[in-house]
């Protein structure tokens, strides 16, 4: 996809990772484990991400070789 998805997950990855440490710190088992599905949201839309990445650069490199690029 692109660097805006990319930014996204990140920032994604890393609130869940301040959640997780805030609830760890406070005893907060509910923000610990909201901060653990975000992470884990993050990570599964990273590996969407690659996926569809390597869907698209395999459609290009079949097109490149039936047209003969």
């Amino acid at each position: 996809m692109g660097i805006a998805d990319d930014a996204q997950n990140k920032a994604d990855d890393l609130k869940g990772r301040a959640k997780e440490a805030a609830g760890a710190a406070t005893d907060n088992d509910d923000l610990k484990q909201e901060g653990q599905a975000d992470q884990g949201l993050a990570g599964a839309r990273e590996k969407v991400t690659e996926a569809a990445d390597k869907a698209k650069d395999g459609i290009n490199s079949l097109k490149d070789k039936l047209t003969g690029r």
